[in-house]
């Protein structure tokens, strides 16, 4: 049957040689796609794995991607290790990489005895629950046609004759409004995600949303701006959804 994908993760002494006769048997799955780390840099595979970082707007080259982070510090599981990251900045993580076009993996360390540790627990349950509310805008989406944003992030979705750009809010702003620049398609919704409206209007090319109506305490609001027609990329580079040789 078919095999979508396969993760290398070889040892760093791994031969020309050894390396060829597992890259050979790729040849039994046409569609598959695979990583970067059978041996760097003689084969590079279908996609990247930038290792606990995630790319700059600088460093995309427009192939695909996925960063693989760590919960706290640690890729398998030490009971010293205690700097987890919160559920924001993992939040966070999850959406700066989904507005750049990129994968995010997560990895989780168990115990010795095949546990999660509590503190991943917590952390995916919460991730779960701001999944359940704003999974669309993660979801099914492309990088976002804006990538420098003081106050957040952005991904987009097309739709027939209309375009739906999914705003993340990382910073509240102070004056109760932000500018979503460069963009000045005719307004059709704009919208807490799954919540109440929100006030929009078009100033000097650029679409300014009132954020006033957002509760002030909810972890990293999402807002639905749809617009008519198509909303140009103003990136000079971006990365694509990660997908599959079948679908492209």
């Amino acid at each position: 049957g078919d095999i979508a994908i396969i993760w290398w993760d070889t040892p760093v002494d791994m031969t020309d040689e050894d390396a060829t006769k597992l890259h050979d048997l790729l040849k039994l799955q046409p569609k598959i796609i695979s990583n970067n780390r059978l041996k760097r840099p003689d084969f590079p595979g279908d996609f990247g794995t930038p290792e606990q970082k995630i790319p700059t707007v600088q460093d995309l080259d427009g192939k695909d991607w996925e960063s693989c982070m760590t919960m706290n510090g640690t890729w398998g599981y030490k009971s010293w290790d205690n700097h987890w990251k919160s559920t924001e900045t993992l939040i966070q993580n999850l959406v700066d990489a989904a507005s750049k076009g990129g994968n995010y993996l997560l990895n989780i360390g168990p115990k010795s005895d095949g546990s999660i540790p509590k503190e991943s627990i917590d952390r995916l349950t919460a991730i779960g629950k701001w999944m359940k509310v704003n999974g669309e805008a993660i979801y099914g989406t492309q990088a976002g046609p804006i990538l420098q944003l003081q106050w957040g992030r952005c991904t987009m979705k097309q739709t027939g004759n209309a375009t739906t750009l999914y705003l993340f809010l990382f910073n509240k702003p102070g004056d109760g409004e932000i500018t979503v620049p460069n963009v000045s398609n005719s307004i059709i919704k704009t919208a807490v995600l799954n919540g109440v409206s929100l006030k929009s209007t078009i100033q000097n090319g650029n679409i300014i949303i009132d954020t006033k109506g957002i509760d002030a305490n909810a972890l990293i609001p999402v807002i639905e701006l749809k617009v008519k027609g198509v909303v140009q990329n103003i990136n000079k580079k971006s990365g694509r959804e990660m997908q599959s040789k079948e679908l492209d």
